[in-house]
């Protein structure tokens, strides 16, 4: 504001470096706001996306490409027995996402390398597809979510969309099959020449039994025992079972805490344990289910300890699939400690001490896993 008492020139000295900075700072402001909204622009045209993968998917418009691209929109219509017209815009949009490769000299379409591991390779360990069934469920389970918010409820497993259990399968499946018996089994302290032997095994929180058939057939000497209390899921175990040929492994609907049987070789609790309203309960009743000499295997999503350090690509998908899905589980149940799908190691431990166990490591690890091995 212009000061008569003060000369022009001197108010202008004055007030000069007050209005440089609130310039600067517009400006600074202006470009952190601009990264952001390309963020966000980034952010919804995933999340846009999403739907499109799972059209690919059912559609088998990623493997049509796979196995024959490139293609333009008329022959991959053709190969697929779908309309031509929202082909064309189902392929525009996989291209500007950068999921399938555009050659505009042709106007075809075809998947690199990398995309065909990624969707239409469905034993490849870098299969994703299954994850966009799991997020499909977020979507049309949200209003659900959005009153447990308001009342502190719970949102048990079993009232959710069935895209989740279809979706959970198909994701799991690809780890399981790369790194279970390959590597998380073998870094097991004696469990490998056990399994080789005949053990008896129980793979408690099965779902769809993926778990339970890979290692069912790699040892065949064995015996696998499925548990798990959703038995929409136990019905798909036998059926998955069915479908891989094993005949050493039977599925059952009971629970972590009251499973039935004793003198377990091997526990194992594959992407579970932090679901569950009383994991202490269930460590506990795996404890007294074991051998003296038995182990139990616990899988986990891969987390560090400290917040600060899941503050990352990996911890934002889980912490996002934990508040609507994992989290509300374990508030659905009895007594509902929910320790979330970012637990971390040093949570998991004091969850199998208060069990009963003594003997506690990582066994090994994946960039989404923790690998976790407890001994009575």
């Amino acid at each position: 504001m212009f000061n008569p008492c003060v000369p022009d020139d001197e108010e202008f000295v004055r007030t000069r470096p007050v209005r440089a900075a609130t310039k600067k700072d517009m400006v600074q402001m202006t470009t952190k706001l601009d990264a952001f909204m390309g963020k966000m622009l980034n952010d919804m045209g995933a999340v846009a996306s999403a739907s499109l993968v799972l059209l690919g998917d059912k559609l088998g418009l990623y493997k049509a490409l796979a196995a024959h691209g490139p293609l333009d929109s008329i022959k991959l219509a053709e190969h697929t027995g779908t309309s031509e017209r929202y082909v064309r815009e189902w392929l525009a949009a996989q291209a500007a996402s950068g999921y399938i490769d555009y050659d505009e000299k042709t106007n075809q379409f075809l998947l690199n390398d990398e995309q065909k591991i990624v969707f239409a390779d469905e034993d490849s360990p870098a299969y994703l597809t299954g994850a966009f069934y799991g997020l499909s469920s977020m979507f049309l389970d949200e209003p659900k979510i959005t009153n447990a918010f308001r009342t502190g409820e719970g949102v048990g497993w079993g009232q959710h969309s069935e895209c989740l259990f279809c979706g959970t399968e198909k994701f799991f499946r690809p780890g399981y099959l790369a790194n279970l018996t390959a590597d998380w089994i073998p870094s097991l302290e004696g469990v490998e020449d056990k399994l080789k032997a005949g053990a008896k095994v129980a793979d408690v929180g099965c779902g769809h039994g993926v778990s339970t058939a890979v290692m069912a057939k790699a040892f065949p000497k064995s015996t696998f025992i499925g548990y798990d209390f959703h038995e929409p899921s136990v019905i798909r175990a036998r059926e998955v079972a069915k479908e891989t040929g094993v005949e050493n492994v039977t599925f059952e609907v009971a629970a972590a805490k009251t499973f039935p049987g004793k003198d377990f070789d091997l526990v194992a609790f594959f992407d579970c344990l932090h679901d569950m309203g009383d994991p202490v309960g269930a460590a506990t009743h795996v404890r007294n289910s074991l051998k003296a000499d038995g182990t139990l295997l616990i899988v986990e999503p891969f987390a560090h300890d400290e917040l600060a350090k899941n503050l990352n690509p990996v911890g934002r998908m889980y912490y996002s699939f934990s508040t609507m899905i994992c989290t509300p589980a374990s508030i659905a149940q009895e007594v509902g400690l929910a320790l979330g799908a970012q637990a971390g190691e040093k949570r998991l431990r004091e969850v199998t001490e208060a069990g009963g166990f003594t003997k506690f490591r990582r066994a090994t690890e994946t960039p989404f896993n923790l690998i976790l091995e407890a001994k009575p």
